[in-house]
């Protein structure tokens, strides 16, 4: 277990490190903010004796390309300058480069020279190039082509292609596993195994996959980047588009609700009861859908992002079903808020394997004084 210090812990890919290293149970790393690294003082109070510092701040984009460049060159100024009067040096530097580097655009220009500037400090230096990363929770327009098509999506628009080129998509968990250092476990691979997609032919996957959700049903999960794709649609839809409603089928003979139609990949049912105040969940997962539906009795189904403070509450009630699928990297919880017995029907869309469980424990109501803060 390393301790970690972190630049650009409040940008997309920092968000999800520090959300890994949740689920891990290590220790928050130290966060190295932008107003710090104007002090080379501060910034080697914070990182000295630290195991490994991740350099993730950067500049995506500005008016004015040149802006781009100087401001991935200084940001590594200014880091190199405190790593070199650290009191105690850390033990390496892990930079979050990009494919681009020196491809001659400002962006890759800037990321190759910030590169230099790390090495030059004399610590060992992993220059990890990182191709193009989408995930949950992505800032549409700025972080990635996938985080604008599920925006638009989401917001029940349609995307439009400008220019069709290939993209070697890499889902975020891999890449923050890969900066910190994690061999492949659960639901991460920090080999950064890439879906290779054309732009027309990603808009097309993902428009498919909302036409089929939208009424509903669980779109074709055949792999891992289908369900990530999905995942990270659905980070854009939640809270405003739940719960879904259900139509009850009422006859003589009794009720039938349909609650899952999956149109292709693994998935598992399973039922449970619960007594009266009774809480189960408590958890979040990373890479997991799961689908909760009330069928008899009245619960509060309870949500928060984790590193956040705010919690979603959805009241719902089998004699009206619902659907709320959790979203990754939501605690949640489910609470039965009735005098009766709770029966809860859940759907994931994996058979439940008990050494990749991809369960991680965390109580909603649980409180930390430095929420994670991502754009959005």
């Amino acid at each position: 277990m390393l301790r970690l210090a972190l630049t650009g812990a409040g940008g997309f890919l920092g968000w999800h490190v520090r959300v890994l290293l949740r689920a891990l149970r290590w220790p928050d790393p130290v966060v190295v903010t932008r107003a710090d690294l104007a002090d080379p003082a501060m910034v080697a109070d914070k990182v000295s004796g630290v195991d490994r510092v991740l350099h993730l701040a950067g500049v995506n984009r500005d008016d004015d390309p040149a802006k781009v460049t100087a401001g991935n060159v200084r940001l590594a100024r200014r880091l190199a300058e405190g790593l070199r009067a650290a009191a105690v040096p850390p033990g390496s530097v892990v930079f979050a480069n990009s494919v681009q580097a020196g491809n001659g655009t400002p962006y890759g220009d800037g990321k190759a020279a910030a590169a230099g500037v790390l090495a030059d400090t004399g610590l060992p230096l992993d220059d990890v190039l990182l191709p193009n990363l989408y995930g949950e929770h992505g800032r549409p327009w700025y972080n990635s082509v996938v985080a604008t098509f599920c925006r638009v999506l989401a917001e029940g628009g349609r995307p439009a292609v400008h220019q069709d080129r290939q993209l070697d998509l890499v889902h975020v968990t891999d890449a923050a596993a890969r900066l910190i250092g994690l061999p492949a476990a659960n639901s991460w691979d920090p080999a950064l195994p890439a879906l290779r997609i054309g732009v027309r032919d990603l808009a097309d996957r993902l428009t498919e996959m909302v036409t089929v959700y939208r009424v509903g049903d669980i779109p074709s999960l055949p792999d891992r980047h289908h369900v990530r794709l999905f995942n990270t649609y659905r980070s854009h839809c939640f809270p405003a588009h739940y719960p879904l409603p259900l139509t009850r089928r009422v006859d003589a003979r009794g009720e039938l609700v349909e609650t899952v139609r999956a149109h292709g990949g693994a998935g598992q049912t399973f039922c449970s009861t619960t007594n009266p105040g009774i809480t189960r969940g408590e958890h979040f997962h990373l890479a997991k859908v799961e689908r909760f539906v009330v069928l008899r009795g009245s619960a509060e189904i309870s949500l928060r992002r984790v590193g956040d403070h705010d919690v979603v509450r959805f009241p719902v009630s089998g004699d009206e079903p619902v659907v709320v699928d959790m979203p990754t990297m939501w605690v949640h919880n489910i609470a039965n808020t009735g005098a009766g017995e709770l029966v809860t029907l859940f759907w994931t869309n994996e058979l439940f394997d008990p050494d990749r469980p991809d369960t991680w424990p965390e109580p909603v109501e649980a409180i930390r004084p430095e929420p994670l803060a991502v754009a959005v």
